[in-house]
């Protein structure tokens, strides 16, 4: 499960990236022709890239904190969809999956290290 987490976390930052810097270009095009809103759009592209990164942070922990990882990536999902949400959508599903896979590592995790009884 947590080698499935590290993956889709993985992919699914590099997938929020992506979407941040469309909706960071379709906003400037949007500014370009004088569009309303387009501004807000720009603005909202930017502040997601961080997002999507703290996403890719969260893949790269879940094998050693799948905990942390899985909130994170919860978290990045989350705050993305509610930023730029078509661009977004892909990023969305790849990282709230991961971030269940980790939840579910971490239970993995705390079976094996409690003692046997036998």
């Amino acid at each position: 499960m947590r080698i499935a987490a590290l993956i889709l976390g993985i992919i699914g930052g590099i997938a929020g990236i992506f979407g941040g810097l469309a909706a960071t270009a379709f906003g400037g095009i949007g500014e370009a022709l004088q569009a309303e809103g387009a501004t807000t759009v720009t603005n909202l592209g930017l502040v997601s890239i961080p997002v999507a990164l703290i996403g890719l942070v969260g893949g790269a922990l879940a094998i050693a904190k799948p905990k942390l990882a899985g909130i994170l990536m919860i978290f990045s999902s989350i705050v993305g969809l509610i930023m730029i949400s078509a661009a977004y959508l892909i990023a969305f599903i790849l990282l709230l999956l991961g971030g269940i896979f980790a939840m579910a590592g971490q239970k993995e995790l705390s079976k094996k290290s409690e003692p046997s009884a036998s």
